[in-house]
């Protein structure tokens, strides 16, 4: 999208425009009916131009956002299979020093192409995340280094980079990489996703949801609905991949239809959610509420490969799950 980068200079007035002209070199005059004039200035196109509430906001080129992540990744080895060093964090999950080699080269780089974004990492401090999120209209980035690190560490091929860009609670731009399959996953609100370049929509079928793909993570719900689901599975089978940020990257391509998480982190859900959101996806949380970067908070997670299996998949869900009932 192309847009305008504008310098507005004039005196305050309560008064309307009554009259206004534009020049051949760009300039656009309005008077008011007390005589105080305005000034337009048009300046070079931009592109990804955003009007936010306190700022005219250029957001980055895709293409070079994309190249920085991949830059990461080779970097870091991420292609290279072997059981590594880890630690685990007082959360309960793990870390290896990948992951802070990522998170810092990815920094790096965001701050020198791009320093008017907060920075928002998964390794760094909770309380300095949860400040960048709190942040009144807040543009940040948001960046998992690497997910799945446990299959990371113990080699099984199924992990990724993801990066999401927040402006005011919404995420404008995603890139989500597979260094295994060599799999670039991104998308740009309002642009459409894409896969390697390549167009990226999710299948126009009608498929009943008895026959579907679902990835559950069973280990984040509640036990009563795990019982359900594994008793009087509403789907045709069940996966669990161990990497969040590719698990919706899949469902944007169609290579599983549902999806079901109790509780993902915001670095785990921005790029992704955009991806599909794109590709023609639609998700919300298990209570039916919209799934946005305001809050740092976990967020469940129910989606599908189109609007009319999503609503499906939680009418089931909203029936089986006691809690929904109280």
């Amino acid at each position: 999208m192309v847009g305008f980068l504008c310098l507005l200079a004039g005196v305050e007035s309560g008064t309307k425009l009554a009259a206004t002209c534009r020049t051949h070199n760009g300039f656009s005059f309005g008077c008011i009916a007390n005589d105080t004039w305005y000034v337009l200035v048009r300046v070079e196109p931009v592109c990804l131009t955003r009007l936010t509430n306190h700022m005219s906001l250029q957001l980055p080129e895709v293409e070079t956002v994309r190249a920085i992540v991949l830059a990461a990744a080779r970097d870091a080895g991420l292609n290279q299979f072997r059981l590594r060093d880890r630690s685990v964090k007082e959360d309960g999950t793990v870390v290896t020093q990948t992951d802070h080699r990522v998170q810092a080269f990815i920094a790096r780089e965001l701050q020198a192409n791009w320093p008017q974004f907060t920075f928002m990492g998964e390794e760094m401090e909770h309380r300095q995340q949860a400040r960048i999120v709190g942040g009144d209209g807040a543009c940040f980035w948001a960046l998992d280094p690497l997910d799945g690190t446990t299959n990371f560490s113990m080699s099984l091929p199924f992990y990724g980079i993801s990066l999401g860009l927040v402006v005011d609670g919404t995420v404008q731009l995603g890139v989500v990489y597979d260094p295994v399959r060599d799999e670039l996953f991104s998308a740009a609100s309002g642009q459409g996703a894409f896969l390697n370049g390549e167009k990226l929509t999710t299948p126009d079928t009608d498929i009943p949801i008895r026959r579907c793909i679902a990835n559950v993570d069973y280990k984040r719900l509640v036990s009563q609905l795990v019982d359900q689901l594994v008793r009087y599975p509403p789907f045709g089978a069940q996966r669990n991949l161990g990497s969040c940020v590719l698990e919706w990257c899949w469902l944007a391509a169609g290579r599983i239809q549902l999806y079901l998480h109790g509780g993902q982190r915001m670095w785990d859900y921005a790029a992704g959610s955009l991806i599909l959101a794109e590709a023609g996806g639609a998700f919300t949380t298990i209570r039916g509420m919209p799934l946005d970067c305001r809050t740092f908070t976990k967020r469940s997670v129910v989606a599908a490969i189109n609007t009319e299996l999503q609503q499906q998949w939680l009418a089931w869900i909203v029936e089986n799950d006691e809690r929904l009932h109280e």
